[in-house]
């Protein structure tokens, strides 16, 4: 009888340590989380001709596709948000 007194009381203090430690990890995780519709400030020169428009921005993974016309043919330049370097460009032709 005594060993199942010792058990139950080992169990109780477990729960209340788990518990505690789950309550802890949610508020660090809730307060370091970024508040949802809060868009991250980007700065970026793309460097492309005058008369150049952006047409639409979309996400392509982990990088943003811009899509460009006037200037010289459309095109798109893809553009890493992290570091705001252009990663690549892509003319488009028509046919």
């Amino acid at each position: 009888m005594r060993a199942l007194k010792v058990l139950v009381i080992v169990m109780g203090i477990l729960i209340v340590v788990a518990t505690t430690v789950l309550i802890v990890l949610i508020v660090h995780r809730l307060s370091s989380a970024p508040v949802a519709g809060q868009a991250a400030a980007i700065s970026a020169q793309l460097d492309e001709p005058a008369g150049s428009r952006i047409v639409t921005i979309v996400s392509a993974g982990d990088r943003l596709a811009i899509q460009l016309q006037g200037g010289g043919p459309d095109r798109v330049v893809l553009l890493d948000p992290r570091s705001g370097a252009v990663v690549g460009r892509i003319a488009l032709k028509a046919q």
